[in-house]
């Protein structure tokens, strides 16, 4: 079975530890054009970030509901984050979300800003638009850095 290398870097951007940061130097590893590379991945990075922000509020509530380990968990846990940097996510929360997802380091994508939006208690969409502008900068950044070295080479 022959995969087209697209696909390849496509959904190995969707993937929680290589998203787009291990996708876009496997692209450029298999050929592929700079411009190709940064579209797969990206949109194969932004894709989980829908689902995972719509999951998240439904899995903690029946959670909560059902279990009262996690009612207390997830009471303290949404308690102590919002309202202790409710000023600061209210004021740098955006500015905040598109560094946190633009800076490429392990750990640090669309995954784990998908997570901090909904643990901070941002709006979906707006979330999303923090979260695409974060995964946009981050490929670009890493889609010139990497093709600026093979042409050095």
């Amino acid at each position: 079975m022959n995969i087209p290398p697209e696909y390849i870097v496509f959904f190995s951007s969707m993937l929680p530890v290589t998203e787009l940061r291990g996708a876009i130097p496997l692209g450029f590893a298999m050929g592929l054009p700079a411009e190709s590379i940064f579209v797969w991945a990206l949109i194969g990075n932004i894709l989980p970030c829908f689902f995972i922000l719509w999951v998240l509020g439904p899995i903690s509530a029946f959670l909560m509901r059902h279990s009262a380990f996690f009612e207390r968990l997830f009471t303290k846990l949404f308690d102590k984050t919002r309202t202790k940097h409710q000023k600061n996510i209210i004021k740098y929360g955006p500015l905040f979300l598109i560094i946190f997802v633009a800076i490429p380091l392990p750990g640090s994508g669309g995954w784990t800003g998908s997570l901090l939006a909904f643990l901070f208690g941002m709006p979906y969409w707006k979330s999303m638009g923090y979260i695409t502008a974060g995964l946009t900068m981050a490929a670009l950044i890493i889609t010139f850095s990497i093709n600026g070295v093979v042409g050095l080479f």
